[in-house]
């Protein structure tokens, strides 16, 4: 090879690299392990995985409230490989969609959504995960972990899931960063992952959670594909724990 094309082949890695199109899935993940994560849902719209989500109760899906698109939604739960192959996929309707009555977009936050599903799961194999209800901050350098399936490039689908290991941000050095793309972060969300780091969260992960100390803290909101040098910003869950309560106490 080359010294020329050498460095045009440099050029052309660190260019997809910074465009985030090389990196459209759990940033430097590792499948997850067999039985583990059984409370991970694939949103899906006309049988195609759009955004993660996990069961919090044995009725209801949480995930981020900008997933809600056109189409069909139904979710996929009970296994870590999505394809159509996959080992008994168990898809279920989605029979009502809770977004919060604040949301308008996800710059502006309260990206978050409940979705209910067709019936109650009492299936072997699928588990619900607690949420964070005591509303206080995360330590920075909390040691946590995100998950989900994506796509490794362009077109080219991933069928398992991934996890990867990620540290909580201070909230104000995160928001100076999002700042400098003329971006101003809303309230109530986490920053972790991202930031030049070498794991993260990206497109088609969006909607899962943030797990810290076996709980589910935050939910995936602004990824760092797109914008690889600042941290991804998650919903913090504990300042919806009022209204999650109530809508799975309405039952609708």
């Amino acid at each position: 090879m080359t010294t020329a094309y050498s460095l045009l082949l440099s050029v052309a890695l660190a260019s997809l690299t910074l465009t985030g199109t090389l990196g459209a899935d759990i940033i430097n993940g590792k499948k997850a392990k067999k039985n583990s994560m059984l409370y991970m849902a694939s949103v899906q719209i006309d049988g195609k995985h759009k955004c993660g989500g996990f069961l919090i109760d044995p009725s209801y899906v949480l995930t981020a409230a900008h997933c809600d698109k056109s189409g069909n939604m139904t979710v996929v739960l009970g296994t870590h490989n999505i394809s159509p192959q996959g080992a008994n996929p168990r898809r279920y309707a989605v029979q009502h969609k809770h977004k919060h009555q604040s949301y308008k977009n996800q710059n502006t936050g309260n990206d978050i959504m409940l979705l209910k599903l067709s019936k109650k799961l009492k299936t072997k194999g699928v588990k619900t995960i607690k949420i964070q209800s005591q509303d206080k901050p995360l330590k920075p350098k909390s040691k946590c972990q995100v998950a989900g399936w994506g796509k490794t490039e362009q077109h080219k689908v991933v069928n398992d899931l991934l996890v990867t290991d990620v540290s909580t941000i201070n909230f104000t050095i995160c928001k100076t960063m999002w700042e400098k793309l003329r971006v101003k972060l809303p309230e109530n969300i986490l920053c972790a992952g991202g930031s030049k780091t070498k794991s993260g969260a990206c497109q088609g992960d969006l909607g899962g959670p943030l797990v810290c100390s076996g709980k589910a803290v935050g939910i995936v909101s602004l990824d760092r594909c797109d914008n690889p040098n600042v941290p991804n910003v998650y919903t913090q869950i504990s300042k919806y724990t009022v209204w999650i309560k109530k809508v799975i106490s309405g039952g609708a």
